[in-house]
């Protein structure tokens, strides 16, 4: 299968960097339907709707994401709709019944991003406890298994720390099978044992491709040893110019037009999920005041350029592991539909290439056994005539 593709719905005014300088974004629900369109149209196969109460990086407005997950699976017909979650403000078995609802109405397209939360202001806002940081992911995991207990069990009961559910049942259940894909993100120890244990996919902030190589190795070890396999998700920020020098120029007027007090101020917001571990290896860890412009680390990724440079280091993300790429875009107006246009096509085209190649291999190893095929026959077996 091809390397999929997703990208951030811009729910929240202000963009995906923290900078003034000028993007061709909405926010509004008229927008985001016309974008998740165009989008499934292009061949994204997600869409990612994030998740946020206060104002963190310059969001000061911001739209629920589980709503706009229901609002948005009315105006699509193809596009797997992510909504996040904070598991600190919701119950996981409201949370289960309404991901069910919208999986049932939507065919099969809803999806979970489960957030253990790093912005301690916005639980101490709305008077939520604020647990220790493996407390908190300890709690995504009782989480996680109350909603795979209820969307796969007739009747489920379940004892934890943090949730107590007794034989209950939900009916109708999602048509998602098992059921619908849990998405996680994080980046210290105990957010990747999480994603081992429990989740389908982990999203990996922007890094480089030695970094990527160096998480999705050890999620993939952690999760062959409970029996589990795990696919991987990558933050890109996408600068597709005609030439290399134009997307890096555009790349310096968006650091260069940064507003400097709220990059600080989300910088000293993340501080504590960065170091807040005691290996030091939590988001943020090791972002610049460069890095955090673009809050999810996607200068990281280096995805700037032209169409074809933009797809070979996709290209080398894809060769150890990832298998999805996670897009933001500085204007989504028109970059959005030029990604779709110009590099998914790239990608699709080199696998279909490569898939063919393995086919006539095959039809050549099996001409070769007591067989005498020609070219043409050989040609013909690889395209299954």
């Amino acid at each position: 299968m091809a390397i999929r593709f997703g990208y951030w719905m811009p729910l929240g005014s202000g963009g995906f960097v923290i900078s003034n300088v000028p993007q061709r974004t909405d926010w509004t629900l008229d927008y985001n339907a016309s974008l998740a369109r165009e989008a499934e149209e292009l061949g994204f196969e997600y869409g990612l709707a994030p998740a946020r109460f206060i104002a963190s990086h310059g969001w000061e407005l911001q739209q629920e994401a589980i709503t706009c997950t229901a609002v948005l699976s009315a105006q699509t017909k193809r596009l797997k709709l992510i909504s996040a979650i904070h598991t600190g403000f919701w119950h996981p078995a409201m949370i289960a019944k309404v991901g069910a609802t919208i999986d049932v109405y939507s065919k099969g397209r809803f999806a979970i991003n489960i957030l253990t939360g790093w912005f301690k202001d916005e639980f101490r806002a709305f008077g939520e406890p604020w647990l220790e940081h493996d407390e908190r992911y300890r709690r995504s995991e009782e989480f996680i298994q109350v909603l795979k207990g209820l969307w796969t069990q007739d009747r489920f009961t379940f004892k934890g720390d943090f949730y107590s559910i007794n034989d209950a049942w939900l009916k109708p259940r999602p048509i998602s099978q098992p059921y619908p894909e849990i998405f996680q993100g994080g980046n210290s120890k105990a957010a990747r044992r999480m994603a081992a244990k429990y989740s389908d996919w982990y999203f990996l902030n922007g890094t480089t491709v030695e970094g990527a190589k160096q998480q999705i190795d050890e999620v993939r070890a952690l999760a062959k040893a409970e029996g589990r396999t795990v696919k991987f998700g990558l933050n890109g920020f996408i600068i597709q110019r005609p030439t290399e020098r134009e997307a890096l120029e555009q790349l310096e007027a968006i650091i260069a037009g940064a507003d400097p007090e709220i990059v600080q101020a989300f910088a000293e917001q993340v501080k504590q999920a960065g170091a807040s571990t005691a290996d030091k290896i939590g988001m943020w860890a090791d972002s610049s005041h460069a890095n955090l412009v673009q809050p999810n680390d996607g200068f990281k990724t280096r995805l700037f350029g032209p169409p074809e440079l933009i797809a070979e280091r996709i290209r080398a993300y894809e060769a150890v592991g990832v298998d999805m790429i996670l897009c933001a875009f500085l204007n989504f107006t028109d970059e959005l539909p030029a990604f779709g246009r110009e590099v998914i096509p790239l990608l699709n085209t080199a696998k279909a290439s490569r898939a063919h190649e393995n086919r006539l291999e095959a039809a050549a190893a099996e001409c070769g056994k007591g067989m005498s095929c020609d070219r043409m026959q050989i040609q013909n077996k690889a395209r299954g005539k």
